[in-house]
């Protein structure tokens, strides 16, 4: 009996979605050629999904089976980022969330709840503020944009620089060491989904301008004041990784009391991605507020 055996069922991206009516797709949106995802009724609640820095829609496969069942789902590559169009500028958030409104345009969406997580958490808050007529309610996970911290910082920023200047299997693994706490919830499919997003043409030029982020003083002009965390008036579930305690954990708790129509729960043994390491608590958690 191998290791896997022996922890249980095999887990991948496609045991995740083989049962799953799903299309992947790309569309025009704003100008951008925008890979997505799309499952569930057509016409039901809209659930758009956005990821973290340098990610891609797969981050969220373990959810879509269990929300596709109440929601329209859509699942997106965010501008610069995976299968998606990578324009030649920097990407500050409200770059981001102008891909996002475009992106809602483009398959007709007026409004839909955003679920991001990390860099998706920072663009759902900013798009709910710019764009509160369009923002039903707000899942955040591994929540950002409050405060910069210098050491998580430059940890982003030296293992993405590493990982898309010489894109190997062991330079791409120790992202996911950081995001995913238990190791054998860091399945080797979603380390190629990477792999091959970074092996891309010009992805050394395309990370920096993701990276930008991880700028101080860049960062800090995107950041949400807390008068602004204040002023968002979507509804919020608000999730904190124990497992990620980093300035994620404390982001999440802090915002949780500034949002004012905010409820916040915490998850055991999961790190940054806790959607995708305990998705079977994380979609009835998500499921039943969405609804």
């Amino acid at each position: 009996m191998n290791s896997q055996e022996a922890r249980g069922a095999y887990r991948s991206i496609w045991t995740a979605m083989m049962d799953v009516p799903f299309e992947q797709k790309w569309i025009d949106a704003g100008g951008i050629s925008t890979r997505f995802a799309r499952c569930g009724p057509a016409g039901a609640p809209a659930v758009l999904f956005l990821h973290g820095t340098a990610g891609s829609w797969e981050g969220f496969s373990a959810n879509l089976r269990e929300l596709s069942q109440h929601f329209e789902c859509y699942a997106i590559d965010m501008i610069g980022s995976g299968f998606t169009d990578k324009p030649d500028h920097d990407y500050e958030i409200a770059h981001y969330v102008r891909h996002v409104a475009d992106f809602m345009t483009a398959v007709g969406l007026q409004n839909s709840s955003l679920v991001g997580c990390s860099l998706g958490a920072w663009v759902a808050a900013r798009f709910a503020l710019t764009h509160p007529e369009r923002t039903d309610k707000l899942v955040l996970l591994s929540a950002a944009g409050l405060f910069a911290n210098a050491s998580n910082m430059d940890r982003i920023r030296t293992r993405r620089t590493a990982a898309v200047e010489n894109p190997v299997w062991e330079n791409i693994k120790p992202i996911f060491d950081h995001l995913i706490h238990e190791e054998h919830n860091r399945i080797d499919d979603i380390v190629a989904v990477r792999q091959a997003v970074y092996k891309q043409p010009r992805m050394i030029e395309t990370m920096q301008h993701v990276l930008c982020l991880q700028e101080p003083q860049i960062r800090q002009r995107n950041l949400l004041s807390e008068d602004e965390w204040k002023a968002i008036s979507a509804s919020a579930l608000v999730v904190g990784s124990l497992a990620d305690k980093d300035e994620y954990l404390e982001t999440a708790r802090r915002v949780s009391q500034l949002i004012p129509r905010a409820q916040y729960v915490e998850m055991e043994r999961v790190g940054h991605w806790p959607h995708f390491e305990d998705p079977q608590r994380f979609n009835v958690l998500c499921r039943d507020f969405l609804r």
